[in-house]
């Protein structure tokens, strides 16, 4: 009893308990790489399929009403692909890259731009995005500045 007691105690000193969590991160991160390469294949699929069907389906001339749900759908797998890139930039440093996040947040805002119905939306809807691109610029362009000093 007394030798399990102090295996605890041994593995809950700072250096090997950091090392666990360490572990357990890069566990999570794994697998979270692998359901986001799951979810890009199944939205490449779903492209794929809603293409096929919005171009033998659609009657001639109306497929421009369709074209926005169709960037939309390839503006998802570009998000996508964004954030598994900043899944696997952190297994290579362990460390969450904020411009990456940025970028994403980025590409997120502008496909709601992309796809946003103007006959639905209220001003102040537009405003608050508008807001959100100024901010997430605002602050791309301070981590570009600060990643370009500490070079």
């Amino acid at each position: 009893m007394r030798k399990l007691v102090k295996q605890v105690k041994e593995s809950l000193k700072d250096e090997k308990f950091m090392h666990l969590i360490e572990n357990i991160e890069v566990i999570v991160s794994k697998v979270l790489s692998l359901l986001m390469v799951l979810v890009i294949f199944a939205t490449i699929a779903d492209l794929a399929v809603f293409l096929i069907k919005e171009l033998f389906d659609t009657p001639y001339g109306k497929f421009n009403t369709t074209l926005y749900k169709i960037f939309g759908l390839f503006l998802n797998i570009l998000i996508a692909l964004e954030i598994l890139e900043n899944i696997t930039g952190y297994l290579k440093k362990h460390v969450l890259q904020v411009e990456l996040v940025i970028v994403t947040s980025l590409i997120a805002v502008a496909r709601k731009i992309i796809i946003l119905d103007l006959g639905k939306v209220s001003g102040i809807d537009i405003i608050g995005l508008g807001v959100a691109i100024l901010a997430l610029s605002i602050s791309y362009l301070i981590i570009r500045i600060s990643n370009k000093q500490n070079s």
